[in-house]
């Protein structure tokens, strides 16, 4: 069972989605950080000086025992531009992927072997034309 295992895991597919999975990671928190510091900021002062990231309904207010309870929707308008951003990027270099495929696939493409059934029928006409010469 170790073996299989170890086999398992060595696969190229497994090592490569743990790669994808640890630089996803660190590509969020680019494209999170681009969000709060490069992107909403214009958007605020565009909007009147709006921070988005404040917005917030209180829900419960807080007391001497306990912190308010709020809903956060700022924080959530900042995470749907996250997941936008992010979609729109992996759609982008996935685009650039399938176009570097299409161009290799033709030259590295063997030409598909031609049907028995082909074969035998060409293998008769050509000795039909043999016969009538």
């Amino acid at each position: 069972m170790l073996k299989e295992f170890k086999e398992f895991a060595m696969k190229g597919n497994v090592v490569d989605l743990a790669i994808g999975v640890i630089i996803g990671g660190s590509f969020g928190k680019i494209v999170t950080s681009l969000v709060n510091d490069i992107i909403m900021p214009p958007i605020g002062i565009i909007l009147g000086g709006i921070n988005f990231s404040s917005f917030a309904i209180t829900l419960k207010a807080a007391t001497d025992n306990a912190p308010a309870v709020t809903l956060n929707y700022g924080m959530f308008i900042n995470t749907v531009l996250d997941f936008l951003i992010i979609a729109f990027v992996i759609f982008l270099i996935i685009k650039q992927l399938n176009k570097f495929k299409k161009k290799e696939d033709p030259a590295k493409a063997p030409k598909p072997e031609t049907p028995e059934e082909i074969k035998l029928l060409r293998e008769i006409r050509d000795n039909l034309k043999k016969g009538k010469k």
